[in-house]
């Protein structure tokens, strides 16, 4: 397995050191193999797009698709890219705007919880600490991969910069340990999955579906007073990106119970309307429906638990 990982490593590496300019050819040839060739996941895409704008016409449906699949295959070479960027060129490539508003939190001791989607480009977001007081430490959550020597692979692409990645099982207890240090932390969470059955708290409504989201992004603002931002981004041309942070309170625990995630929900829906285009269309997002919750789940204590009656639909 660590022959494999030097591999993958080395030929990561190697097509790294390529200039952009040249990545991108890369990216029109892949683009014509996922699209063409491969039709990797189109239906997937052509039923998540048709449902979340019904109010759109189909030649339009057909121009978001092609567009889509074109920013896709960017993201996964500017992803490679990523290896051996260079500073300089990171922070050209991405601004990030109204930084001085979480600068103000952090020098006032207090963290930052930052919502963002899988929009635009997230893994570049991992060059936030060029932009943010040494006084904090920045992070995001991550699922760790099931192969170890892939998850240490990215582990290293995405901590580059400076930011840690954080186990979504030991986030709190992280977050925890930096608080006891006196350290405030600046953390993004990427709060757009379909979360496991046993993990659905909330519904919301989200380009026009009924939505079963994740809400432990909310708790852990609740519960430790953070500050709440949403990241709001944007592609400005190809290969360039802004940032722009929008508190949305520096209070949490004054708002309703899932207020949080129902503004992070229309704040990311107000940017994916913007730019169609640069949503993760290629995943199921909506395949956990209320109906089938109802019959297979129940609510007891605020916990989820599954009830004694076989589901004969699959997963």
């Amino acid at each position: 397995m660590k022959l494999l990982y030097y591999l993958v490593y080395s030929l990561w590496y190697v097509v790294s050191l390529l200039p952009l300019r040249a990545l991108y050819l890369l990216s029109d040839l892949l683009f014509h193999l996922l699209f063409h060739v491969l039709r990797y996941r189109r239906r997937t895409v052509w039923v998540n797009l048709v449902t979340a704008f019904p109010e759109r016409e189909p030649d339009e449906f057909k121009q978001i698709e092609r567009s889509f699949y074109h920013w896709f295959c960017d993201y996964v070479i500017e992803s490679i890219k990523i290896m051996t960027m260079k500073p300089d060129e990171i922070k050209r490539r991405i601004v990030f705007k109204n930084t001085e508003e979480v600068n103000q939190c952090v020098a006032e001791g207090q963290s930052c919880a930052v919502y963002l989607g899988h929009f635009c480009n997230w893994e570049w977001i991992t060059s936030l600490p060029f932009w943010v007081s040494d006084k904090a430490q920045c992070g995001q959550l991550y699922h760790p991969l099931e192969n170890e020597q892939f998850d240490r692979l990215f582990l290293h692409v995405r901590q580059r910069f400076g930011a840690v990645c954080i186990s979504m099982n030991e986030s709190l207890r992280k977050i925890l340990e930096y608080k006891k240090q006196g350290r405030p932390v600046v953390i993004g969470y990427i709060a757009d999955q379909a979360p496991f059955w046993w993990n659905i708290h909330h519904w919301t409504t989200f380009l026009h579906h009924d939505t079963a989201v994740l809400s432990g992004t909310e708790r852990i603002a609740r519960k430790l007073g953070h500050a709440v931002f949403y990241l709001d981004v944007r592609r400005v041309r190809r290969g360039y990106y802004e940032a722009e942070f929008k508190l949305i309170t520096r209070e949490p625990q004054k708002m309703a119970e899932f207020e949080l995630t129902d503004l992070y929900f229309q704040s990311l829906e107000h940017s994916i309307r913007r730019q169609p285009e640069c949503y993760l269309w290629t995943h199921d997002r909506w395949k956990r429906t209320r109906e089938r919750f109802n019959r297979r789940f129940e609510v007891i204590d605020g916990k989820v638990h599954e009830k004694d009656v076989p589901d004969p639909l699959p997963e």
